[in-house]
């Protein structure tokens, strides 16, 4: 079922994009370092089109300690269909929202030492390197701001993704992802289409610029570049050559 909850996270689960042996960890508790998202991907992964991943997600909800998840569910937050689908259960928001954002079931939820105050960002490459996938999106949503900006570039596309769904995430950080040629088209494409962040001028130049960036995404985005960027894109050869080409169409339209 849809939660009614967006984010990189919870979206790239919905879309399909995610290996069977991650859905099932998901689906048993083990994925999701914060509550919000650990309840939408059991909702999506419900209707797994894998028998053994959708049983293991009912399960899992079924588990769900009822006094933690009534106080979450009166947690601002919450989505209206998340509040439907338990009060069918007969589950009601019930309390003051808790103050923690930790899961309401840690079943395979794998602790990740802190970081060294002191460490220097080598240390830090070679402490992500040592983890496993669900070390490092915990890692992604929980951590620093120096480990984010190297997980950005993670080759897996779900622990990169688990960065833009931190919620210490800032627009100033999406800025710098949005104008790396290192990070995945994935990345690109999440920060592309997310209404909020392209509000930013900077992200948006920063996409029509990146090489990168899905070509569906630059030309949409083209049309909010300012006339000075547009007559630089129009000479730019890092650019794809159907962005050049509609930069010099609206460079030469608008001189006459």
């Amino acid at each position: 079922m849809d939660p009614g909850i967006r984010s990189p996270l919870v979206d790239f689960f919905r879309r399909g994009d995610v290996a069977r042996d991650v859905r099932l960890q998901a689906a048993q508790g083990a994925l999701a370092p914060r509550a919000i998202d650990q309840l939408a991907l059991l909702l999506v992964l419900m209707d797994d089109g894998d028998p053994e991943v959708a049983r293991a997600a009912s399960a899992t909800i079924d588990r769900l300690p009822e006094g933690p998840l009534g106080s979450f569910l009166a947690n601002p937050d919450v989505s209206s269909e998340m509040r439907t689908f338990f009060a069918a259960r007969g589950i009601q928001p019930s309390g003051e929202a808790p103050q923690t954002d930790e899961p309401l079931i840690d079943d395979g939820q794998e602790e990740v030492a802190e970081a060294p105050t002191n460490e220097d960002e080598l240390s830090t490459s070679q402490r992500l390197a040592g983890m496993n996938v669900m070390q490092r999106i915990k890692v992604a949503m929980r951590g620093r701001r120096e480990e984010r900006s190297i997980l950005i570039r993670d080759p897996n596309r779900l622990v990169s993704v688990a960065v833009l769904s931190s919620p210490k995430v800032t627009d100033a950080e999406v800025e710098s992802f949005a104008k790396m040629a290192n990070v995945s088209d994935e990345v690109l494409r999440v920060i592309g289409t997310n209404r909020q962040w392209t509000k930013n001028y900077g992200v948006v130049a920063g996409l029509v610029r990146n090489p990168k960036t899905p070509v569906a995404i630059s030309l949409t985005l083209l049309q909010r570049v300012n006339d000075k960027d547009v007559r630089m894109l129009a000479t730019d050869r890092n650019v794809p050559e159907a962005i050049r080409m509609a930069a010099r169409k609206r460079a030469s339209a608008s001189r006459t």
